[in-house]
């Protein structure tokens, strides 16, 4: 299942950086996860510095 960011980005663009498919962009506040570009690989989460603000859908 895919993952999606919260309200609790920071906007830090770490998560977008670290990605190994691409499925991360720039949105108008936060950054946004491409469901059909994510495989559920969990790098995200991994390498995000705020806790909460990557969860799975």
């Amino acid at each position: 299942m895919p993952h999606r960011i919260t309200e609790e980005c920071l906007a830090c663009g770490i998560c977008m950086d670290e990605c190994p498919n691409g499925a991360i962009s720039e949105g108008d506040d936060i950054y946004v996860i491409n469901p059909d570009v994510c495989d559920d690989c969990g790098t995200c989460t991994d390498v995000c510095p705020n806790e909460g603000a990557i969860v799975e859908e």
